[in-house]
């Protein structure tokens, strides 16, 4: 029984992982779709090239609770089951595959950098501050999304494991990191090549 409810959390955290809210909240403010304008990514930042700030944001917050949520949910659930602490961050994980590869859309999600947000916020809010002063640093002297979002998701796994200790959290957190560097490819060979967007340009 134990086993059928920890198979259901995680392919509950897969499932909200999947909705795809840059595409979504662009078809209801009638935007393009995110797919089809600047680097193609379905996320806030791409969102933000179109122009309207309020849809990124917008798209910014329902990803990163993607990530929140399912995490959180786990973390009560676990107090009152008595699940172990890989569960929750199986679930985080879970949330953050669905959003890289989410079913509802044909497998073709983004790159995670919310909903990676989102779950560290979740596992631990000092972590989640952590990694994000990391991004903001990187931004602001750069002006690079992609390489904000990879300078910190290096940084992430490092923070938990040096602060907070080895876990399983650690290792999920690492797992996020690398998949989330690798979803990136396309951005590191534009940055090598100068022609990468930065933040707040059009398409």
């Amino acid at each position: 029984m134990e086993n059928l409810q920890i198979l259901g959390a995680i392919v509950a955290a897969y499932l909200i992982g999947s909705l795809s809210f840059a595409v979504l909240v662009s078809r209801l403010m009638g935007l393009d779709d995110p797919r089809n304008y600047g680097s193609g990514n379905p996320g806030a930042t791409n969102v933000l090239r179109s122009g309207n700030k309020k849809a990124a944001a917008l798209t910014l917050l329902l990803d990163a609770l993607k990530g929140v949520v399912p995490v959180a949910i786990a973390a009560e659930l676990r107090s009152h089951l008595g699940w172990e602490e890989g569960t929750v961050a199986l679930v985080g994980l879970a949330a953050f595959l669905g959003h890289l590869w989410p079913v509802f859309f044909r497998f073709q999600g983004g790159k995670g950098v919310a909903t990676a947000a989102g779950v560290l916020l979740a596992f631990n809010p000092m972590l989640g501050a952590a990694t994000l002063v990391s991004w903001l640093m990187v931004a602001y002297f750069f002006r690079y999304s992609s390489l904000a979002a990879m300078v910190a998701a290096a940084f992430a796994p490092y923070y938990h494991a040096l602060i907070w200790g080895g876990s399983p959290a650690t290792l999920a957190i690492a797992v996020m990191s690398l998949l989330l560097i690798w979803r990136h490819e396309a951005n590191i060979r534009k940055l090598l090549a100068g022609t990468e967007t930065k933040i707040g340009q059009k398409s």
